[in-house]
């Protein structure tokens, strides 16, 4: 076992004080987005002790012991997937993840092209997929997936601007996934979507019907907030057609890859297959790669995959997902005597919650306090925890 540093990314959306807080560390005002715990090549976590080195590279010294045979076999040389905190003050983009094929053929082209793996108009940073799994540690607001269509038609009965309109015309004429991708494409193609001018209006006329009683108000605060984070973008707009979603903490969202979604505001521990693929549509200042995103995205319309967790060992919760990749796992430490964490193979443990001591099957001990995190070899068999506390566990199942 050794304890891990986490990388941070700084993009515009973060919040300037979650991450520093529940990590114990001094923020400088500036937005502190996501904080990276794994061996994702585009920001490794490092191993600290000796030698103090990024994960990625100790995972290419010792690929069998630090993996172990099962998970080597399976995903080749490296950690198979990335955990985050994420801390949102403002939504993030309107966005999908690819699936493998759609990653390997996307990043063969853009390679064919000589586009730089660090270019910020290139889309794919990797060969793999990104399903992901939110975890809340706050409320947690997000737009995930596409509702039913005539649900989108009621939320836009009655409403006169002739972009909402002709949204209305178009998922009522046809109701099936045919008709929400024309809907969505409108939308956010360059060669359709609305002018900023057109964004604007509409959005007054949710913010007007908002304050006149709405029959969807969730629907229009989405919109509002939306258009003043991102004025005159479009994507504001695609709220009508997607899942309004609230995770309370403790609570747990799937996102499968080809699922749109934009995450609106809130704190949480995030797990994903080891990937930085993002094909953004709009509420962004990022690249944003409308043709890629199109092919990407599942327009069936569908409720977003909130995931129980099946309780384990008395103090652990783990939440299972259809994807071979990861898994996460929630456990309560009360008490010298220990409970047992789930799993073997690498993991990422990170406390949340009071402090632990960590005791591994080779006689190992770490200490973690609220903030700190660890990651575990293979090779160091099952894990105890003992303290008073809470952790969560990235695993591979």
């Amino acid at each position: 076992m050794r304890g891990l540093e986490p990388t941070f990314q700084a993009y515009a959306w973060g919040s300037s004080t979650a991450i520093p807080e529940a990590l114990g560390v001094v923020g400088d005002g500036e937005p502190v987005a996501e904080a990276w715990f794994g061996g994702h090549p585009s920001a490794p976590s490092l191993l600290s002790g000796a030698p103090r080195e990024p994960v990625d590279a100790a995972i290419a010294r010792d690929p069998e012991g630090l993996l172990g045979g099962d998970v080597l076999s399976r995903f080749g040389p490296q950690l198979p997937f990335l955990l985050k905190l994420i801390a949102a003050a403002r939504p993030l983009s309107l966005q999908v993840h690819p699936s493998i094929e759609l990653a390997c053929d996307g990043y063969a082209r853009e390679d064919d092209r000589g586009v730089p793996l660090d270019d910020p108009r290139r889309s794919y940073r990797d060969r793999n997929h990104k399903p992901e799994l939110v975890y809340a540690l706050s409320t947690f607001e997000a737009l995930v997936g596409f509702r039913a269509p005539r649900r989108t038609a009621e939320i836009l009965r009655g409403l006169e601007h002739p972009v909402a309109r002709r949204l209305h015309r178009t998922v009522l004429a046809d109701p099936t996934p045919t008709g929400v991708q024309a809907a969505f494409t409108y939308l956010v193609s360059d060669d359709s979507r609305p002018t900023p001018t057109e964004v604007a209006d509409l959005a007054d006329e949710f913010r007007a019907r908002l304050a006149a009683g709405s029959p969807s108000p969730r629907t229009d605060r989405a919109v509002d907030l939306l258009e003043r984070a991102y004025p005159g973008d479009p994507g504001a707009v695609t709220a009508v057609l997607l899942n309004p979603v609230t995770l309370r903490p403790g609570e747990a969202l799937f996102v499968p890859a080809g699922a749109v979604h934009a995450y609106l505001s809130g704190f949480a521990v995030e797990i994903m297959a080891n990937s930085d693929n993002v094909l953004r549509a709009g509420l962004t200042s990022k690249h944003v790669d409308i043709p890629e995103l199109l092919r990407a995205v599942d327009c069936v319309a569908a409720p977003p995959i909130r995931i129980a967790p099946e309780h384990v060992y008395d103090a652990t919760d783990v939440y299972y997902v259809p994807v071979d990749d990861f898994e996460l796992s929630v456990t309560r430490v009360d008490g010298p005597g220990g409970v047992r964490l789930p799993g073997v193979g690498p993991r990422i443990v990170l406390c949340v919650e009071g402090g632990v001591v960590l005791h591994s099957a080779t006689g190992q001990e770490l200490r973690l306090e609220a903030g700190r995190s660890a990651f575990v070899p293979a090779a160091d068999g099952q894990l105890r925890a003992a303290g008073a506390g809470c952790v969560v566990q990235a695993s591979v199942p």
